[in-house]
């Protein structure tokens, strides 16, 4: 490690897309400080840039090429001296990136990260990077400089994905699916209870499979089993568990576990067996129908968050009213819906029957409509209760504390706003308000 007195090269990182790639930049960073570099939180104060890219579907690889677009003013302007490009779009376009980007100073691909302090240094020195090594050398763990606020924590559990969705690049940009040894996940989990989180947030592609390449059976209950014996452990959530691997026993864990979150996203993406079908993803209207049902009569105050997909190749009329009438029946407390992307080198972008963009877009903002009711209703169902919040700051504008109860996810649920008449709230508390009002689907109350 340099000594501080060579302290002076400044790196700035910028992460895109979904929790698991936000772990792997906080990894990033962690090499980087270790390796000397100055660690900055404005990109446009450092000296190279890391954008750590996503590059799931069109939206988000768009997202990826504004941002760069934007560094690039910057170096054109001489404020930065180096882009480097990691993540999902560099592992997936590893040519095209630089090619068509000119600014671009380096690409690198995901087995690469844990070398990322000496692509950083060739790039300063001059040198033009693209390294591409086998994405199996992805660490699964390591230390992190957590960009996250200091009480919730992810917990990734496992990377790369065996379940081949027809419609998803995820194994073809990440990798077989490989789990963690449960020791290290366990020890990781200690040392953040003792940095002081309050939420641990458990993900990976499909947290339901966690396991089933060690022993060949998942284990994601017995897991969960470990963490909650942990005295440092005060609360985990946990996300991404497919509806075929929600066991009797896991559900059992959940219903048991009081440090268990009461809350499970599980992203069933469709109903109609025949587009299910062709998604490569199991089961129907009926078998997921019953899951829900189990779910909420074994989980007392369940809250359930799905995902559903509008607009899949061949999709009919009448079976994506099926699923509109499905997700109307089923009163989902949360629900996330995505218009089908046409993804290259799927299986899916090659079905005949493709949709055209307005069709797939006006069925996903009937069912996100008709969503923004059901929650609503759910909110509206909380008022005269006293619910636990974890408070997470003051809103100087609308003068109150804001946090988040069991039923809502950072980043993509809602918050609840309280007031209080006494003594004020510290951040990273958990507290009790009282449910008076909503508004917009949030909750309102007061401290009790």
């Amino acid at each position: 490690m340099r000594g501080r007195e060579d302290m002076k090269e400044r790196i700035g990182m910028v992460s895109l897309g979904c929790a698991k790639n936000r772990v792997d930049a906080e990894m990033m960073l962690y090499t980087l400080k270790e390796a000397g570099y100055q660690i900055v939180a404005d990109p446009a104060f450092s000296d190279a840039v890391i954008v750590n890219t996503c590059g799931f579907i069109e939206d988000a690889k768009q997202e990826s090429i504004d941002e760069i677009l934007e560094l690039a003013a910057l170096k054109k302007e001489g404020k930065i001296k180096a882009i480097i490009v990691t993540g999902c779009l560099a592992e997936r376009y590893q040519k095209e990136v630089m090619r068509e980007l000119y600014e671009v100073d380096a690409v690198v691909g995901l087995g690469a990260n844990a070398q990322i302090d000496k692509v950083v240094e060739e790039v300063l020195a001059g040198s033009r990077q693209e390294q591409f090594p086998d994405k199996s050398l992805l660490p699964l763990c390591g230390g992190r400089i957590r960009s996250t606020p200091f009480y919730y924590a992810y917990l990734k559990i496992a990377e790369g994905c065996d379940n081949h969705c027809t419609y998803c690049a995820i194994p073809m940009i990440r990798g077989r699916f490989r789990s963690r040894p449960m020791d290290s996940i366990l020890s990781e989990a200690k040392e953040l209870g003792r940095m002081g989180v309050k939420e641990l947030i458990l993900i990976a592609q499909d947290t339901s499979r966690y396991g089933e390449d060690l022993t060949g059976e998942p284990q994601l209950a017995k897991l969960l089993t470990a963490l909650c014996r942990l005295d440092e452990v005060q609360h985990i959530r946990v996300l991404y568990c497919y509806p075929e691997r929600m066991t009797d026993e896991l559900i059992d864990v959940f219903a048991k576990e009081d440090k268990i979150l009461k809350y499970i996203d599980i992203p069933m993406q469709h109903c109609n067996a025949r587009v299910l079908k062709l998604m490569n993803r199991k089961g129907d209207r009926a078998s997921l129908a019953a899951l829900v049902r189990k779910l909420r009569e074994r989980v007392r105050g369940i809250v359930l968050r799905t995902t559903m997909m509008t607009g899949f190749p061949s999709e009919t009329k009448e079976e994506f009213e099926e699923l509109a009438d499905f997700v109307k029946e089923m009163q989902f407390e949360r629900l996330g819906c995505f218009a089908y992307s046409a993804e290259e080198n799927t299986p899916a972008a090659k079905m005949s029957g493709q949709l055209d963009e307005d069709t797939k877009k006006h069925r996903q903002e009937l069912i996100m409509e008709q969503q923004q009711n059901v929650m609503a209703a759910y909110a509206a169902r909380q008022v005269g209760k006293t619910l636990p919040v974890l408070c997470e700051g003051f809103d100087r504008y609308a003068e109150c504390f804001f946090g988040r109860s069991y039923a809502d996810a950072p980043e993509v649920d809602g918050k609840v706003f309280f007031v209080t008449e006494g003594e004020k709230p510290k951040i990273g508390d958990i507290v009790s308000v009282e449910i008076t009002d909503t508004m917009d689907c949030d909750l309102m109350g007061y401290l009790r």
